[in-house]
């Protein structure tokens, strides 16, 4: 930039030296200097009149008189300029240097122009110049940026793909071992078939050991299917609106195949009538269902039905009641020792929820706190019928900083909270007594999640969300080992 801007200072320093010589040469030039004229006539040698140029406006002027020796007078007169400078030659010099002059002004007033208008533009390239300087500056800073994010990001995305390799291997093996069972299927269906043309052609017993075999072999498979590790929650699926802010609702998930009677529990204490609706479409309509009156209120939303017996927890206790629909009696019942109760250690919500009673694949459950683990989350696995506490694991989460959790395939999932955004962050597998966090979105659709239960025969989780029944559909990811079958 500092080339330009020197050539521009040196025109213009030279035309300020040709205008300062013009102006000091051009007088001597045409003879404008003072001049003297002598008086040598009449004996005064000595004697002289400075002149200045005479304007031409004036008439004719005497400047000296005298008289010679044959008495005579003599005048010295100067005659008016425009009539002498007409006929002068540098006079026409002078008009034409002065022509020269004004030419050459008029030349330089052109090129100060030329130059104030190039100069203008030298200074707005040369800000252009320097602001796509930091432009491609701060280009190549972003791209090196954005190469090093995107290589962190891919070194994750493989980290957390590594582990996946064993897994597609077990898959394999998997495919492999149902692609037997499909072999053995058709086997067996070809066998009954030539069996029903040539009697007696197999042994009865020897075949129908065969087909009993295989259907074991496959209900374990299936059982291994249903298992799996919690990856995913849909979007909240609004299934009806009703009841208080607080509230359950739930199936059997040991109901048989075409029953789909839903319960209805509003609010989470002082009250025992529960609701039994015949169908989920009668539920949705609000029409079509039964009061059912417990012997004793409930405490919080942690109820479960489970084979045809509704479990919940005494108001201001910490007895497991269990409770018949059928006989409308209580066919057990039992303390769950050293349980805290009545708002000792509650979900971060509240409402009395100390005892969640749960249910997955593997039976029936209670998740709460005592004081002995520091008011930290314990899980027992608890006997249908007896209400017997099977097993127990101590974790350490703190109870009431869970907003609710549930129970997939012998693992807690836990909520970091029951309004704004939520998620599942924490997980405990009962299997190796061991925890991790994770990161699972849940749609908190209406803000307050009072309930949140997991049904095993439907896949989804059941949530009562600020006067809304809602469900979520689970995504499982599942590991079959050939081994354990």
């Amino acid at each position: 930039m500092s080339v330009p801007l020197l050539k521009i200072g040196v025109v213009l320093s030279t035309m300020a030296m040709i205008t300062n010589w013009m102006s000091q040469t051009l007088p001597s030039l045409v003879g404008l200097n003072t001049t003297k004229l002598t008086a040598a006539q009449g004996g005064y040698p000595d004697r002289s009149i400075g002149v200045l140029p005479a304007n031409p406006e004036e008439s004719w002027q005497v400047y000296s008189s005298a008289q010679d020796s044959e008495g005579r007078c003599v005048c010295t007169v100067v005659a008016p300029q425009q009539t002498m400078c007409s006929r002068d030659a540098r006079t026409k010099q002078l008009r034409q240097l002065l022509e020269k002059v004004q030419n050459m002004t008029q030349s330089i007033q052109v090129l100060d122009q030329r130059t104030q208008r190039d100069l203008q533009y030298v200074v707005k390239m040369e800000d252009q110049l320097r602001g796509l300087e930091t432009k491609f500056r701060q280009v190549e800073e972003n791209h090196k940026q954005n190469i090093a994010k995107q290589y962190k990001a891919i070194k994750a995305k493989m980290a957390e793909l590594r582990p996946l390799i064993p897994v597609l291997e077990e898959y394999k093996a998997d495919a492999r071992l149902v692609q037997q069972f499909k072999e053995e299927v058709q086997n067996l269906t070809a066998s009954l078939g030539l069996l029903q043309q040539e009697m007696g052609a197999y042994d009865y017993d020897d075949l129908h050991s065969r087909v009993v075999s295989l259907e074991e072999r496959l209900r374990a498979c299936m059982q291994k299917l249903a298992c799996g590790t919690l990856t995913g929650i849909s979007d909240a699926i609004t299934i009806k609106i009703s009841g208080s802010r607080f509230g359950s609702w739930m199936t059997d998930p040991l109901a048989p195949e075409g029953d789909t009677r839903v319960w209805y529990m509003d609010g989470y204490h002082n009250n025992r009538f529960v609701r039994e609706y015949k169908s989920m479409a009668d539920f949705m309509i609000s029409e079509n269902f039964t009061s059912h009156r417990l012997p004793h209120p409930w405490s919080g939303t942690g109820q479960v039905v489970y084979n045809g017996s509704i479990y919940f927890n005494k108001f201001q206790s910490n007895m497991i009641i269990k409770f018949d629909f059928k006989t409308s009696i209580i066919s057990k019942s039992q303390r769950l020792d050293n349980a805290g109760y009545s708002n000792t250690y509650h979900y971060a919500w509240g409402g009395h929820s100390d005892i969640d009673l749960m249910v997955d694949e593997g039976g029936l459950w209670a998740v709460y706190a005592t004081n002995q683990n520091a008011g930290n989350i314990v899980i027992s696995k608890l006997h249908p019928i007896t209400l017997q506490v099977i097993q127990t694991w101590t974790t350490n989460h703190p109870r009431r900083s869970a907003g609710e959790s549930f129970m997939i395939c012998g693992t807690l999932y836990v909520t970091n909270g029951y309004s704004g955004g939520t998620k599942v962050y924490y997980a405990y597998h009962t299997n190796s007594s061991t925890y991790e966090y994770i990161d699972i979105v849940l749609q908190n659709k209406y803000s307050h999640i009072s309930m949140l239960d997991y049904n095993p025969r439907d896949r989804a989780l059941y949530a009562w969300n600020n006067g809304h029944q809602v469900l979520y559909n689970v995504t499982l990811f599942h590991v079959i080992r050939s081994e354990q079958l």
